[in-house]
């Protein structure tokens, strides 16, 4: 019993943990005042008002968590949700968001479709969802109906379709691995979300953000990030976008040497120094 007590305890507070992460990178991705943060919110305020079908386009990292934004502004968000998922995993139950179908290779889990209906389905990274599955989610929008495995009854569905991808899906489909049709289906309103390089006003603001999150999650020790810092972190590249940028203050704030501000030189990455042999 003691066992299984330390491992119930165990797991309660790593879920409590990734909750909290996951809270802080949700605030994260719609943090910012640059013109083109703006322009993705207020695209995301004007679809919110609509029942209009969304893909949301933009490279690794840049925090597509717009699907959260659109559901709780949106008549749909007072009927019952779930929590988001990517398209090749497993979903998890969670009040508040969009249902976010992970489809496994055999095909879309069972009762994620039900779990949605009234409210919103999310397909995370859909350019990954493999080529078997494709045909049935399209069969399901479509029809908007759909039979439950082993039954023969259909099942009406009512439901908004959110979806994001960070790959050109013209060059998936002409390769053959994106089903035009889908595409037709998913791509109603096309919103591009801007990456880190495009929003470099914002990253002082992420920055303080994330310092503030490590902080409070993982008690590491804030510290202040003076204005040549700010500027060395504008002029670096950031093809990792925002996650990057998580991962720099994160490891800066786990090494830091004093308690003083974040120098420039520390944003440096610290890896293993090579040595010369010598005979």
């Amino acid at each position: 019993m003691v066992v299984i007590n330390r491992a119930m305890e165990t797991a309660r507070l790593r879920r409590e943990n990734s909750s909290l992460r996951r809270g802080g990178d949700r605030v994260a991705d719609m943090l910012g005042q640059s013109a083109a943060f703006k322009r993705l919110r207020d695209a995301l305020d004007k679809v919110a008002r609509s029942n209009g079908r969304v893909m949301l386009a933009g490279e690794p990292g840049t925090g597509r968590r717009a699907p959260r934004a659109i559901s709780t502004r949106t008549a749909r968000a007072r009927r019952r949700l779930s929590s988001p998922s990517p398209c090749h995993d497993r979903a998890r139950a969670h009040g508040g968001g969009a249902v976010r179908p992970r489809i496994p290779e055999r095909g879309i889990e069972p009762g994620l479709l039900e779990q949605a209906h009234g409210g919103i389905i999310y397909f995370d990274e859909v350019g990954d969802m493999p080529m078997g599955t494709q045909p049935k989610i399209l069969r399901v929008l479509t029809e908007q109906q759909f039979v439950r495995a082993g039954g023969a009854d259909k099942v009406r569905v009512d439901l908004r379709v959110l979806s994001s991808t960070n790959r050109d899906l013209v060059a998936e489909i002409a390769a053959g691995r994106f089903r035009q049709e889908l595409f037709d289906r998913l791509n109603v309103v096309p919103i591009a979300v801007p990456s880190l390089a495009d929003r470099r006003d914002d990253i002082a603001a992420l920055a303080r953000h994330f310092i503030e999150q490590f902080h409070k999650n993982q008690g590491l020790t804030p510290r202040d990030l003076p204005e040549e810092t700010v500027a060395a972190l504008q002029s670096m590249r950031w093809p990792g976008n925002i996650r990057q940028l998580r991962n720099v203050i994160e490891r800066v704030l786990i090494l830091a040497e004093s308690h003083g501000p974040i120098l420039p030189s520390e944003l440096e990455p610290q890896g293993p120094r090579r040595t010369t042999a010598t005979r």
